[in-house]
């Protein structure tokens, strides 16, 4: 039976680690060698909606401590450990996020504070794929924001590792026409078919086919596999004494550098969190958020040491579906809320500052009267990621519908 590869990589292939359902990787794979050097971005997304009032604390506003008497971090104070730390007289940061002062006082960090995506939804499952899919409000989006991004800086004879999720799947945001793969673990990589997973991985699958299609691209496939197997996980070292945190958090950051500096091509990165989802007991300087921040701290800072200069030509940037209540419930949590903080990282980045356009926390200035509002767009801090830092510059292809109108960008990226 005579297939052309063109229709087998439509409609059915193999894909890489986790990849169940997309045929992106064999279109990649077809033409795998490293592309030039381009600028690389992270992408975090915290999923459960973090609190991010307790994170970027605006403890300058009276009204904070009156909303959440059990919760609230308490203001900056001289050599106090258990208290916010200063950030620029009214926003401090959660002092489980300690590690990441040094990243802010040498301007390679910011937040934003008072954003998130228009749509009101407090499902987690709706506000994720509306934040993934880039369409807030629009559930008809087939792919999602960061595989557009792909699609509009093309790359003839790329790498099949350009843009890469690190989990298990390959996220809403990552999934489109252009090639994205999901890798669970450097170490422990497999190859599965699009509807089961194969016993020996991609070699017994490559081996058990008798399509000539599939063996039209097997070969060059091998190719990219030889890639991750050189590069041989078990023998990496941290540079400049970084220490990341024994968790899938940090195995995920530690293997992001690994590819980075082992220049495979690869340009995008995602990774995800869980556990923010914090209704009862989140407690404040310490409990359950503080558990979690210190993991990200530690996580993000052994990152960018481990980069080094390599920094330069990185931006990481976090989201989460949505923020939590303003005031704390009866069960020392917070419920389901709107607006958040994001954190911005990289060399390239305007940091040593707290970018916001900031509403209140007073009953006539909360949304629905419970919420921080959103004052901005999630989209407009990605757009200028997107745009100054990775040049692309189709942010209508990338966000359609959202006047990504760069007069309105915050200035966080370096022209």
């Amino acid at each position: 039976m005579n297939i052309s590869r063109r229709y087998f990589l439509k409609s059915g292939g193999v894909a890489m680690i986790g990849l169940a359902s997309l045929p992106s990787f064999l279109q990649r794979a077809v033409a795998a060698t490293t592309g030039p050097n381009r600028k690389k971005m992270v992408v975090l997304f915290q999923r459960g909606a973090m609190d991010g009032l307790n994170v970027v604390v605006p403890f300058g506003e009276p009204n904070y401590y009156h909303m959440r008497p059990t919760i609230a971090i308490p203001q900056p104070r001289q050599g106090g450990l258990e208290a916010a730390l200063d950030l620029d007289g009214f926003f401090g940061l959660h002092p489980s996020l300690q590690p990441l002062m040094p990243l802010f006082r040498s301007n390679q960090l910011a937040m934003v504070q008072a954003v998130g995506s228009p749509d009101p939804s407090r499902s987690h499952f709706d506000a994720q794929d509306f934040m993934e899919s880039g369409t807030p409000g629009l559930k008809a989006t087939q792919d999602g924001w960061l595989n557009r991004t792909m699609q509009t800086i093309p790359e003839e004879k790329s790498s099949p590792f350009r843009a890469v999720a690190f989990g298990p799947y390959l996220p809403r945001t990552l999934q489109g026409m252009a090639p994205a793969v999901a890798i669970p673990d450097l170490k422990q990589f497999k190859m599965y078919g699009p509807q089961q997973t194969v016993e020996g991985g991609f070699e017994a699958m490559y081996a058990q086919t008798v399509d000539h299609a599939m063996r039209g691209v097997g070969n060059e496939t091998f190719e990219a596999v030889d890639q991750l197997k050189k590069i041989n996980p078990d023998t990496y070292q941290p540079a400049n004494g970084a220490q990341y945190p024994k968790s899938r958090f940090g195995q995920s950051l530690q293997e992001i550098a690994e590819l980075f500096k082992a220049d495979v091509g690869l340009e995008v990165a995602f990774l995800d969190s869980g556990g923010w989802d914090h209704h009862v007991n989140e407690g404040g300087v310490q409990g359950q958020l503080s558990n979690l921040l210190k993991d990200l701290g530690q996580g993000i800072a052994a990152f960018h040491q481990d980069m080094g200069d390599k920094m330069g030509d990185v931006v990481f940037v976090s989201m989460s579906e949505f923020g939590r209540t303003a005031h704390e419930n009866g069960n020392r949590g917070t419920d389901h809320g709107h607006a958040n903080c994001m954190f911005v990282m990289g060399g390239g980045i305007k940091g040593g500052k707290v970018y916001t356009r900031w509403p209140g926390l007073s009953e006539g200035q909360l949304n629905q009267g419970r919420d921080l509002a959103v004052t901005t767009d999630y989209r407009s801090v990605l757009g200028e990621i997107i745009s100054k830092h990775m040049g692309d510059r189709d942010l209508k292809a990338v966000f359609p519908g959202f006047a990504n109108d760069p007069r309105q960008f915050l200035g966080l990226v370096k022209t």
